[in-house]
């Protein structure tokens, strides 16, 4: 009889270690299914950085919402891929005119347009090659022939001559650009280059005023950018 009751608890404890392991056993595999759900889910973790990232990658989301967006802008005519070319080619020469503003000019009104000239066609030279490159349309990467000699005359130019030099060339060029964008905003079917369009017109614009307030604008400049408007 004793050695019947030892072996029955024995037995019992066994039994008892058993259904703990398997409990335990159960709640290490929901915990696991839980991790995992979880990570499925997208939810987010934390880099070394200490920025947010989510699950697959922020930066493949971006690539194909731009992508999406140019894909569904609209159709793009040859005036928007030229106006494309022609944005980027004015920020090419009159960065370095705002620069050489800074150093060369006699006015400090002068230097204040630079200062626009610098601040406006930066960030505009940035939009324009986003678009490009969203819109899969070659910009280039140096001003034009023309642009590039009227650097080298302002570069040869300083005091009161780089001055109306300066006025002479920009404002010239700005007013011929603002007939481009007025053409190309109320035609364009592509919402990209509608947005550079209207942002474009802004920044000149601005550029026409800050270039007005120096006093310099002859009218010799003014009937060569009117001779340029269509008839």
């Amino acid at each position: 009889m004793t050695t019947h009751g030892r072996g029955s608890r024995a037995a019992s404890n066994r039994s008892r270690m058993m259904a703990g392991g398997v409990a335990l056993a159960a709640v290490v595999a929901g915990a696991g299914i839980w991790v995992s759900q979880a990570d499925d889910g997208g939810s987010q973790s934390v880099t070394d950085s200490g920025m947010p990232s989510a699950h697959g990658g922020a930066g493949a989301g971006a690539a194909a919402a731009s992508g999406a967006e140019a894909a569904n802008s609209g159709p793009m005519s040859e005036l928007d891929k030229t106006f494309l070319v022609k944005v980027r080619q004015a920020g090419l020469w009159e960065i370095p005119a705002g620069r050489m503003a800074q150093t060369q000019a006699s006015s400090e009104a002068i230097k204040r347009a630079g200062t626009h000239l610098l601040d406006g066609h930066s960030k505009l030279d940035q939009l324009v090659r986003e678009d490009a490159k969203a819109l899969s349309s070659p910009i280039p990467d140096e001003a034009s022939a023309e642009q590039q000699e009227w650097v080298e005359q302002l570069k040869a130019a300083d005091g009161e001559k780089f001055d109306q030099l300066f006025v002479d060339l920009l404002r010239a060029s700005h007013g011929k650009i603002f007939i481009t964008i007025g053409e190309v905003r109320a035609a364009t079917k592509n919402h990209l280059i509608r947005r550079l369009a209207q942002v474009t017109n802004d920044t000149v614009m601005d550029h026409m005023t800050v270039l007005e307030d120096t006093g310099l604008v002859t009218d010799a400049v003014l009937d060569d950018v009117g001779a340029s408007v269509p008839k």
